[in-house]
């Protein structure tokens, strides 16, 4: 499964405002509800933050991948998010993070949402692709760097 299957440029955030893990985990969930009319926003906090206790999802290099999976959900959604002053997100490097790729999945989709997640990972180990994501001036340019970066890479 390719990121650009899941991912809709109207699913963008290019200018995140939080400036705290959970603030930022509320924002993007607002932006995610905005699309997804028949979630609970209690429900899907709650999933990101059960598996934030495992262990965080700020894999480091500004990065972070918070997911969750949520029973009745029929797809999985996936939500970038860009924060120019940076979130304090208990990553792994213990830096900020900046780019932020929200992933929610269904309660049985354990493959599809592994490939989601690799496909991420495999892009953002990159780090042309992540300044590119950065100096983008908005959610369309966004949009057309990860479509591009996964249509190099030759991902599917």
């Amino acid at each position: 499964m390719r990121l650009a299957d899941v991912l809709r440029q109207d699913c963008i955030i290019a200018d995140l405002k939080a400036r705290s893990k959970n603030d930022l985990l509320d924002e993007m969930v607002t932006g995610v509800l905005s699309k997804i009319k028949y979630l609970e926003k209690e429900r899907v906090m709650t999933a990101l933050l059960e598996r934030e206790k495992l262990g965080t999802t700020g894999i480091g290099h500004g990065v972070a991948i918070p997911h969750g999976k949520i029973r009745g959900l029929r797809e999985i959604i996936v939500f970038f998010g860009r924060s120019r002053r940076g979130v304090e997100f208990n990553s792994m490097d213990n830096m900020p993070v900046y780019i932020f790729f929200l992933i929610i999945a269904p309660e049985n989709s354990a493959a599809a949402h592994l490939k989601v997640l690799a496909s991420i990972s495999h892009l953002l180990k990159n780090h042309d692709f992540r300044g590119k994501l950065m100096s983008a001036q908005d959610s369309s340019e966004i949009f057309r760097i990860i479509t591009e970066a996964e249509r190099k890479t030759g991902i599917a």
